[in-house]
């Protein structure tokens, strides 16, 4: 195949117009051959790629094969951008227009550590310091309570449509965006994600692609070596003010245990630093006491750690320093607070006073009412 060839049906995909099977199979042939050879794709041609797999166009034998030799290779940060960008438009999107102080915090899932919702929790506690969080996730992968699983058990109503789900978010302060519910494109990939049983870029698509188009966020990752590459990812995307973080003890999520490791995009620079419990008045401990073995035992230790209770139980009071950690990020990059120390402090005020408590019990009660 000419170079020419191929940078014909890259205009051809740029324009949107459909191509033909042989161009496709030109496409994809020319793309996993770079990517056996471990030679990253442009921007350009990652870009149509993915458009031939989210438009159901790409055999599940030459998706395999493309994702196993992406993944060896090792993906770059033009492609996940490329692939960022195609899931964001195909995505059912929620208009939330100028909604102010608006935030998500998700993690990619992965670290198998089976803690507590710890994103959901802090979720909460950002809702009740007047951010509007648009939390987009899915049911627990690497996990025995995905966000979605808590919060079905505590009663909220998952099934909205995206106008029902933009009133959730602008008259309660915050709504879980279901992914299945706005990427439908993603039913292409599903079967070979399941056959291949490993991971694959993904797995880390899903932060990336927040229907509501939420330019700031707290971002967790399963490694450190994922923070720097995504935050200019981020970057690429023209989001606003991101923070990737995964600790030292591999979480994907700040941790109370340890140090953690910190990409943060902000005025269009991206900067590493590691912190520390101790950096916000936090004395490290371990995560024993954390850990949960369904939805309802992470709803409980929720509660009791959110709860206006000076003499909480050890793992709850475990459980509110670290939801802090978490939620006083999410305050920071919201706009509410002008560093990450001063939005933990405003988290624990928050959470002391039972108000982080009251929001979930506020939107379980709100979003029932579509489920009539």
């Amino acid at each position: 195949m000419k170079p020419h060839d191929l940078s014909q049906i890259i205009k051809l995909s740029q324009s949107n117009q459909p191509l033909s099977q042989q161009q496709i199979d030109t496409l994809l042939t020319t793309a996993l051959d770079k990517a056996i050879n471990h030679l990253d794709l442009t921007f350009d041609e990652m870009r149509a790629v993915m458009l031939v797999i989210m438009q159901g166009n790409c055999s599940d034998t030459m998706m395999g094969a493309l994702l196993t030799a992406l993944r060896m290779k090792s993906e770059s940060i033009d492609e996940i951008s490329a692939d960022a960008s195609v899931m964001r438009e195909l995505a059912t999107k929620v208009d939330l227009g100028d909604t102010p102080n608006l935030v998500d915090i998700v993690g990619t899932g992965g670290d198998g550590a089976n803690l507590f919702n710890v994103s959901t929790a802090s979720m909460l506690v950002a809702a009740a310091a007047d951010c509007h969080v648009a939390k987009h996730g899915s049911r627990g992968v690497s996990t025995n309570s995905g966000s979605s699983n808590l919060l079905e058990q505590a009663g909220v109503y998952l099934n909205l449509t995206p106008e029902q789900m933009q009133q959730c978010i602008k008259n309660q302060g915050f709504g879980f965006l279901y992914a299945p519910n706005h990427h439908s494109a993603m039913r292409f990939a599903a079967p070979v994600r399941k056959a291949l049983g490993v991971r694959t870029l993904f797995n880390i698509l899903g932060p990336l692609t927040n229907p509501a188009g939420v330019k700031n966020a707290l971002i967790g990752v399963f490694s450190p070596k994922l923070c720097e590459p995504l935050a200019h990812v981020f970057k690429n995307l023209g989001d606003n003010h991101v923070m990737v973080v995964a600790s030292s003890d591999g979480l994907d999520e700040i941790s109370l245990a340890t140090t953690t490791f910190v990409a943060e995009l902000k005025n269009g620079e991206v900067t590493t630093y590691e912190i520390s419990p101790e950096d916000f008045g936090i004395a490290s401990q371990s995560l024993h006491g954390l850990t949960v073995e369904s939805s309802a035992q992470s709803l409980e230790l929720i509660e009791q750690a959110l709860v206006n209770n000076p003499k909480k139980p050890e793992n709850a009071q475990k459980a509110m320093n670290m939801i802090a950690l978490n939620a006083g990020a999410t305050i920071y990059l919201a706009g509410l607070a002008d560093s990450h120390q001063q939005g933990v402090a405003k988290a624990l005020e928050i959470i002391q006073t039972g108000q982080a408590l009251e929001k979930l019990h506020s939107l379980a009660k709100y979003t029932q009412q579509f489920a009539k």
